[in-house]
């Protein structure tokens, strides 16, 4: 524990700080499995709106820093890839 008592503060945010970007990389991992799963259903208007969701939650997450935007990029371009060869 702490000594002091502004390290206690620092411990207690960075436990919140580390709880919230966790619940974020878990619903990003989500909405790009829920784009993942509908690809591989092969149903082209449940995958675009997947698509919709996750490129938007990855955009947001880039803009958090929990992605770098290169690697925001990459998803997105894999993802549309993928979303092109259903045509």
């Amino acid at each position: 524990m702490a000594n002091i008592k502004s390290s206690a503060k620092r411990d207690v945010k960075s436990k919140e700080l580390r709880a919230k970007n966790r619940a974020d990389k878990t619903e990003l991992k989500t909405m790009m499995k829920k784009f993942d799963a509908a690809v591989a259903e092969g149903n082209r208007e449940t995958a675009v709106s997947a698509y919709k969701v996750a490129v938007k939650t990855v955009d947001r997450a880039a803009g958090k820093g929990l992605l770098h935007k290169n690697n925001a990029a990459h998803k997105k371009s894999a993802m549309a890839t993928k979303l092109n060869e259903m045509a």
